[in-house]
């Protein structure tokens, strides 16, 4: 079965009797037993929702894995993955990672004892010389947010899956459609299904994705025990927004492109980055393990000044947090997304108060570019 397809008809409907096109919302906290020692299949909604267990399924299939578990929010799933995790253990990530990844890293995870080293996972020999004895994952989100920095997976993959250490990927800017990290070695994948999985700015929601029955039934316990799943009609939302993942990141990624390439041509914008550009550093690396560069772009204006301008002169596009909806978003790293990382670190990787990121939705270019372009003016 095709990927589009997939995405319409999702996985199989074992709970169904009625035949109804649309999934049901089972809007039920419990259910009831047949008898004692008996079930239905389903107990209570904490553990399983026939709503949310369609849904993860549907996920699993287009990430090719396992086992997925949707939970309340992307960071409500990152926090339950965190809980595989020891005092004294180690965990090498990628430097330039969404800013509450490196919240929970530096202050959650660290307070209950679990170290983590940021680098360039993109550099082979930087990742080798920080793998410690106590080093149980690699944490890799590519591309990166929000310098769109690329990691080789399989090259990744190669490195830690002899020595026993799990290899995380954040896989919410491309989703399945343009890149699956399981067959290429990624143990476990973490979305937020906030993003381009719903598509629609309605609701939050978060996934993991497994690559064996060993990880999901670790991740079920810790699921379970700490009970931030999704609920049934969110689960229903994010069902229903990828019925169009396909065709919609098929779309975004084809305007981020002109987009991109207009972007370049303006004499305020200092920098541009996408990672469709062939003189990208990670252009061949992307091109060797997805199938698509998404539709982020990140970009440095000329100063401060025109950096707030702009965000207070787009009305297509709107001045919000967030990405991967229909409807065009520009975010301020500096003050919103990084807003908790150190100073230091931010301005270490460009992060600054000219740098602005821009998630491309579904409006026509030539409307963003008339947008961004009366932004621009003086």
């Amino acid at each position: 079965m095709k990927f589009t397809t997939k995405c319409i008809h999702g996985s199989d409907k074992r709970y169904d009797t009625t035949g109804a096109v649309s999934v049901p919302i089972f809007q039920s906290a419990t259910f009831m037993h047949p008898g004692v020692g008996q079930s239905t299949g389903y107990d209570y909604s904490r553990l399983q929702n026939p709503t949310r267990e369609h849904l993860e399924r549907t996920i699993a299939n287009l990430e090719e894995g396992a086992d997925a578990m949707a939970f309340s929010s992307g960071m409500a799933a990152e926090a339950t993955l965190m809980e595989l995790f020891s005092p004294g253990d180690h965990i090498i990530a990628s430097d330039d990672l969404y800013g509450g990844s490196i919240r929970l890293f530096q202050h959650i995870s660290a307070k209950n004892g679990i170290e983590t080293t940021l680098l360039d996972t993109g550099d082979p020999d930087a990742l080798k010389q920080a793998i410690r004895p106590e080093t149980k994952a690699v944490f890799v989100e590519t591309p990166t947010n929000p310098m769109m920095q690329i990691t080789d997976i399989a090259a990744v993959a190669a490195i830690t899956r002899p020595l026993g250490i799990l290899l995380i990927v954040d896989n919410t800017f491309l989703t399945p459609y343009l890149l699956r990290p399981i067959p290429l070695g990624a143990d476990i994948v973490l979305h937020s299904g906030t993003k381009y999985l719903g598509g629609h700015n309605d609701t939050l929601a978060g996934f993991l994705v497994v690559a064996s029955e060993d990880l999901s039934t670790r991740l079920r316990f810790l699921y379970k025990t700490t009970g931030a799943c999704l609920s049934p009609f969110d689960s229903w939302l994010i069902v229903r927004g990828l019925k169009t993942l396909a065709i919609r990141m098929r779309q975004q990624e084809a305007t981020s492109h002109v987009i991109a390439q207009w972007l370049r041509k303006q004499p305020k914008i200092r920098t541009v980055h996408y990672c469709g550009f062939p003189d990208h550093p990670g252009y061949a690396i992307s091109q060797k393990q997805s199938s698509g560069f998404g539709a982020m772009i990140s970009f440095e204006v000329d100063s401060e000044v025109t950096a707030r301008r702009m965000l207070e002169r787009i009305r297509l596009i709107y001045f919000a947090e967030s990405l991967g909806g229909v409807e065009s978003l520009m975010t301020y790293p500096y003050l919103q997304t990084h807003a908790d990382v150190p100073e230091e670190h931010r301005r270490a990787k460009g992060v600054n108060e000219r740098l602005l990121r821009l998630s491309v939705g579904l409006e026509d270019a030539e409307d963003l570019i008339s947008d961004l372009s009366h932004a621009l003016e003086d």
